[in-house]
């Protein structure tokens, strides 16, 4: 084992996910659904914290996994969470409700993405999380940027793409499209960038706020 696998392995063994997480988690798992690492997970709750954020979207619940980790980093904030999946929607709600979260606390969008985001408010919200069909990463990361206020921050998981993004000889349309979101990002004025390597891999980007 080589020391950047013992290093994944300790990080992924080290986290600790409250129990109404890892009961959310098993359910996901049931249905399909594909719910975000604990590491990732507890990546997400501690910007979560940072930014004290109050307004959250989220494209793709995870079985409620991904909002459930957001919210235990902010309790107060209001989560939307959108999912093109009836059932996983579902999921989530029932996981959200066993973990007590207040119904003023999460609304729930059955729908896809491309067609939810550009009806959203633009400026309104502290982070948005996509985790979403990852051929339209680059479109949904264009409408996350709109919706976050200045200084919000939008998070991508998933975009290494289990170590396909790093393989040069890969060229699949999954693999393309993260790696073109990486490299378009690296370059731009507008954002702070940085990509985790922990879990499935993490972008983080927060939008310049202008100097006043």
């Amino acid at each position: 084992m080589s020391g950047y696998e013992a290093n994944e392995r300790f990080v992924q063994e080290s986290t600790v996910e409250p129990e109404h997480i890892a009961r959310a988690r098993a359910h996901a798992l049931e249905l399909g659904a594909a719910p975000i690492s604990p590491a990732v997970g507890a990546q997400i709750a501690v910007l979560a914290a940072a930014s004290r954020a109050l307004n959250i979207v989220e494209v793709g619940t995870g079985g409620g996994v991904s909002g459930l980790w957001l919210l235990h980093g902010s309790p107060r904030a209001t989560l939307t969470t959108i999912d093109s999946e009836p059932e996983h929607l579902g999921a989530a709600r029932a996981a959200f409700a066993e973990a007590r979260v207040p119904a003023a606390r999460a609304r729930f969008i059955t729908g896809r993405a491309a067609d939810v985001l550009p009806r959203m408010n633009e400026a309104s919200y502290d982070i948005v999380l996509i985790d979403a069909d990852a051929e339209g990463v680059i479109e949904y990361v264009e409408h996350g940027l709109r919706l976050v206020r200045a200084g919000g921050t939008v998070l991508v998981p998933r975009v290494l793409a289990g170590g396909g993004v790093a393989d040069p000889v890969r060229r699949d349309a999954v693999t393309t499209a993260y790696r073109s979101l990486i490299q378009e990002v690296q370059t731009s004025p507008a954002v702070f960038g940085a990509l985790s390597t922990t879990g499935e891999g993490l972008l983080q980007l927060t939008t310049v706020s202008p100097l006043t």
